[in-house]
C-alpha cells in the first residue's frame, strides 16, 4: 500500500517521541516530503544536529587545525553538514505540515531576521489537531 492510498479519517495526537526515536525517524524519512512530524521529533532532531556539529567542529579543530573562530569548516564539518542537510530539511517541511502549513514557507528563511523569527514561531506551535493535507507519519 502506498502513502497515497492511506486514508486517515480520525487524527489523534501522537505519543511523544524520544531522542533516539526522533533520530531514527529523521534518517528514515530523509526524503519524505508529504508527511507530518511532531514538535518533539523536530526539537530532538535539532538537539542531535547541534551536538553532532559541535563534535565535528572539535574534531576539525583537533585533527585539521581548522580555525573555527573565523567560521572555517574542516572536512568533518563539511561531511557532517552534507549528511544532515536533507534529513533536516525534510523534517522541517514535515514540521510545517504538522501545523497545516505548506513546505513552501521554508523560503521565508531568505528574509533576514524576520524569516528566523517566523520559522521559530512555526517550530514552537503545537500540532494541528485533526486532519490536514498531510496525515502520514514516519513510523519508527
Amino acid at each position: 500500500m502506498s502513502m497515497e492510498e492511506i486514508e486517515i479519517t480520525e487524527y489523534t495526537e501522537p505519543s511523544k517521541t524520544g531522542f533516539v526515536s526522533a533520530i531514527k525517524k529523521g534518517f528514515r524519512g530523509y526524503v519524505v516530503w508529504n508527511a507530518r512530524s511532531t514538535r518533539s521529533e523536530y526539537w530532538w532532531w535539532t538537539l542531535f544536529a547541534v551536538i553532532v556539529a559541535i563534535v565535528a567542529s572539535i574534531i576539525d579543530t583537533a585533527a585539521f587545525s581548522a580555525d573555527m573562530s573565523t567560521g572555517g569548516f574542516g572536512p568533518v564539518g563539511v561531511i557532517t553538514s552534507l549528511a544532515l542537510f536533507l534529513p533536516g530539511l525534510s523534517l522541517w517541511i514535515r514540521r510545517l505540515h504538522d501545523t497545516d502549513r505548506s513546505g513552501w514557507w521554508t523560503w521565508i528563511l531568505l528574509v533576514p531576521i524576520v524569516g528566523f523569527i517566523v520559522t521559530l514561531i512555526f517550530a514552537l506551535l503545537p500540532s494541528k489537531m485533526g486532519p490536514t493535507r498531510w496525515n502520514n507519519r514516519i513510523q519508527e
